[in-house]
């Protein structure tokens, strides 16, 4: 067994930018050479997230669409009472979706539906930096 960790950098235009990181991972896990195992992706922060979607137009207008429904943006959120940046909404949204995904691979390949992506998604409302950690293990 062996654990490698990479990083993947990203710099976001927007609130609810959704990044389609698929290739990027595949890339990671090639360079590995390990054979079967999973792949972890990890953001820190709270106003961050990753998960997969099928990364099509449909879906990158209803996946904003139905946060915006759970999470209203507008909503009255405590955290914004306290701190007054805005982005109540968007720790919580974070906090729904996730700040990680662990996904399986083998012979080399992860191992992902035919339409399956694995997306980064910015939920703070400023562009920002972000560092993605993707942890490999395998053998």
């Amino acid at each position: 067994m062996k654990i490698f960790t990479e990083r993947i950098n990203l710099q976001t235009k927007k609130e609810l930018d959704i990044v389609d990181i698929t290739d990027r991972v595949q890339e990671i896990l090639t360079n590995f050479r390990l054979e079967n195992g999973f792949v972890i992706i990890f953001i820190p922060g709270s106003t961050g997230a990753v998960t997969t979607i099928e990364f099509e137009p449909g879906l990158l207008e209803d996946f904003p669409n139905m946060l915006e429904r759970i999470s209203p943006s507008d909503a009255i959120y405590e955290h914004e009472k306290r701190w007054h940046d805005g982005n109540g909404h968007s720790h919580v949204r974070a906090s729904m979706i996730g700040p990680s995904l662990t996904i399986p691979f083998n012979n080399s390949k992860l191992i992902l539906g035919t339409w399956q992506q694995i997306v980064f998604v910015e939920l703070d409302v400023r562009p920002r930096s972000r560092q993605l950690y993707i942890q490999v293990i395998g053998e």
